[in-house]
């Protein structure tokens, strides 16, 4: 066992056993590679990587390589999961560099942390016009110790050429929030990369648009856009019945290697399935599509199932590898392709037959080795056939060895999963779903704030990791506590996303741009403090901030919250023209910022089921962004004081900019208010 025996990351303990002597990031690596004047080798990855696991396999458990290693340099591992802001200034390092990046990713380091040389896989030997990994190790160890003023310059170029592309998002704390014109900029955009036969947009490979399609839902909600709802309904179906998503059990895989979302990378990752689960949960409330809402509860219901950990807390992911049967060996899918003799076998000849044509399942497959990955090309016609093959065709997959989950809890996506859970919850009337979201809410509490009221940005098995929370662990997290207040109307989770946010203000916020930086400002120095405002695999930090200060100020009346909020959006504005695939969930915010965004206060006993009909009404409400307050008479939270009852009913009060409609204890007369 070497240095990664004690860890809490699951990525690294798969690399605990490894004959390389690999170290954690922390200043004892780099105090070692200084004390030996050696450079750093930086593996960044995580646990659901396909690749991660190939070259780890390849490379790493090779005595020579790790002999080779072990000699000539110092082996740190990070846990991209863990540490996202040392992800981050080093892939923005690889992707300056060579134009791509990727994982695993592969930096060579000076013992002061600058990056000189670059990659993401290396295979053992040179194949496909890349280098071998021993060719790589060999060539940087010799420019190491005879061109050593050539890497100082090398690196000393990219420190400064990074610290030149952090101002690219200075875009002063002047610029205003995006007003009309933007956003029809954005979806102009949106719709010239709009893949209108496939869904989606742009080419292959495809990742699920969750952003976007928020953006696209609120803009068609406050606009009437027909476009802007048929891109979101079109993307959402074909995801919906293509490969990528689990026909049998629910949720998403990571992405579609095709343009046609037919064969998935299949790593499934919370964070996917939490905003996907509350895109088609808002689409369904758009117009009560029944797929939208089928696909809503078996992915909140995937959740609970399946990424749900002993403490409460939701696991990160679930490997895309998987054990075959038959062969035992470890392959990609494994767990989720079918051949039609293998359907057969499970359903018998008539019900086998039937199920490959509901799935899509050919003789000659649609992945490897004539295996199918499951297809719902249309709605079957017999309902009850369906759910029977189904349930019977799940039960047989359990029965197959299952992929491996990376069980750290990370306390964004579970910020994610607790907005997504408690709304689905409270529209779908799952009461076990708002209680599953109030549990890992709990578990966020007691494992991850500290007594200061920081967050600590991982734990795993009730025991939190070692390292700070980050900008999106924050702005996340105070997300899932308003989604609660709004559908328990408990005052805590209200006063909880409160300190955290202007825990944000404090630390987080960058006074040049309006904006935040991913880093808080006592954080760890590096070679640079991490900020970006543009979307990845989850909405930035950034922007998931100002989403959350414009909600809260919304429910408080808070000047200070909403105009950081309005400052923060400036950014989206100046890139929702030029890249409003990579900004949607700022688009989303300034969309609710347009709207108002509404507030709606409901007055009445609890228990009252005309309480329960005007707080469904109020939930249900199309108006982007809008937030719900649900109380007493006498509650004295900032939306509900000084509210009352209408004639001894339950009462619902609707404002915006300052302004209030008449009170209604009418749930219809509501709906029509809030659209």
């Amino acid at each position: 066992m070497n240095r990664l025996a004690g860890v809490t990351s699951p990525y690294l303990l798969q690399h605990a056993d490894n004959p390389v002597d690999w170290w954690p990031w922390g200043p004892e690596a780099f105090e070692e590679a200084k004390r030996r004047n050696v450079p750093v080798l930086l593996s960044v990855g995580y646990a659901a990587c396909h690749w991660c696991h190939v070259m780890a396999h390849e490379s790493f458990e090779d005595d020579a390589v790790a002999r080779y290693l072990n000699e000539h340099f110092v082996s740190v591992k990070v846990d991209r999961e863990e540490r996202p802001d040392v992800d981050a200034v080093y892939m923005e390092a690889v992707q300056a560099a060579t134009g791509q990046g990727g994982w695993p990713m592969t930096v060579f380091l000076t013992p002061s942390k600058e990056p000189f040389y670059f990659g993401t896989y290396f295979p053992p030997e040179p194949r496909h016009g890349m280098p071998g990994f021993r060719q790589v190790l060999e060539g940087v160890e010799a420019a190491w110790r005879e061109r050593r003023d050539e890497v100082a310059e090398v690196a000393g170029r990219i420190r400064a050429e990074l610290a030149e592309r952090a101002r690219v998002y200075g875009v002063g704390a002047g610029v205003s929030a995006p007003g009309e014109r933007e956003l029809h900029q954005a979806l102009a955009g949106l719709s010239r990369s709009f893949d209108a036969a496939r869904g989606g947009f742009g080419g292959a490979p495809k990742f699920p648009p969750s952003m976007v399609l928020e953006f696209l839902l609120r803009h068609h909600a406050r606009t009437g856009s027909a476009v802007a709802l048929e891109q979101a309904a079109a993307t959402a179906e074909a995801m919906a019945r293509g490969g990528i998503y689990d026909q049998l059990g629910g949720g998403f895989a990571r992405y579609s290697v095709d343009a046609d979302w037919v064969v998935p990378h299949f790593e499934k990752m919370l964070y996917d399935n939490a905003l996907l689960a509350r895109v088609y949960l808002h689409l369904w409330r758009a117009g009560r599509d029944p797929l939208a809402r089928r696909v809503a509860e078996q992915t909140a219901d995937f959740m609970v199932r399946e990424l749900v950990t002993p403490e409460g807390g939701f696991a990160s992911a679930l490997d895309a590898d998987s054990i075959e049967e038959g062969s035992g060996e470890s392959r990609e899918g494994a767990y989720y392709v079918w051949t039609p003799e293998e359907l057969t076998k499970v359903l018998g000849e008539a019900d086998g037959e039937l199920a490959a044509r509901l799935f899509g399942v050919t003789r000659e497959g649609t992945f490897e080795q004539g295996r199918s990955v499951l297809q719902l090309p249309a709605e079957p016609e017999d309902g009850a056939a369906y759910e029977r093959i189904r349930a019977a065709l799940l039960g047989a997959r359990t029965e197959r060895p299952a992929p491996a989950r990376d069980d750290k809890v990370v306390a964004a996506w579970n910020g994610l999963a607790i907005a997504a859970l408690a709304e689905c919850g409270a529209l779908l009337e799952r009461p076990d779903l708002v209680a599953a979201a109030e549990r890992a809410a709990d578990l966020l509490l007691a494992v991850h704030l500290t007594a200061d009221g920081r967050l600590l940005r991982t734990s795993r098995h009730g025991k939190a990791g070692a390292n700070a929370g980050v900008l999106e662990d924050y702005a996340d997290t105070a997300e899932g506590f308003l989604a609660l207040y709004a559908v328990t109307g408990e005052g805590e989770w209200l006063s909880l996303a409160g300190g955290l946010l202007d825990l944000v203000l404090r630390h987080f916020g960058d006074e040049q741009s309006g904006g935040f930086y991913d880093a808080a400002d006592d954080a760890e120095e590096l070679i640079r403090r991490p900020q970006d405002p543009t979307d990845n695999a989850t909405p930035s930090g950034w922007t998931a901030a100002a989403q959350a200060l414009l909600s809260y100020a919304a429910y408080t009346g808070s000047e200070r919250h909403r105009t950081a909020a309005e400052r923060a959006l400036g950014v989206v504005g100046a890139l929702a023209g030029q890249a409003p695939r990579f900004i949607g969930w700022g688009l989303a915010a300034a969309e609710a910022l347009l709207d108002g965004p509404r507030e709606i206060a409901v007055v009445g006993p609890a228990g009252d089921p005309r309480t329960a009909a005007l707080h469904r009404a109020a939930l249900l409400a199309t108006a982007p962004g809008a937030v719900v307050a649900v109380g007493e008479e006498g509650d004295e939270a900032p939306l509900l004081a000084g509210r009352t009852m209408r004639g001894g009913e339950p009462a619902a009060y609707v404002c915006r900019h300052f302004v209030c409609q008449a009170p209604t204890t009418d749930p219809e007369e509501l709906a029509a208010q809030v659209k």
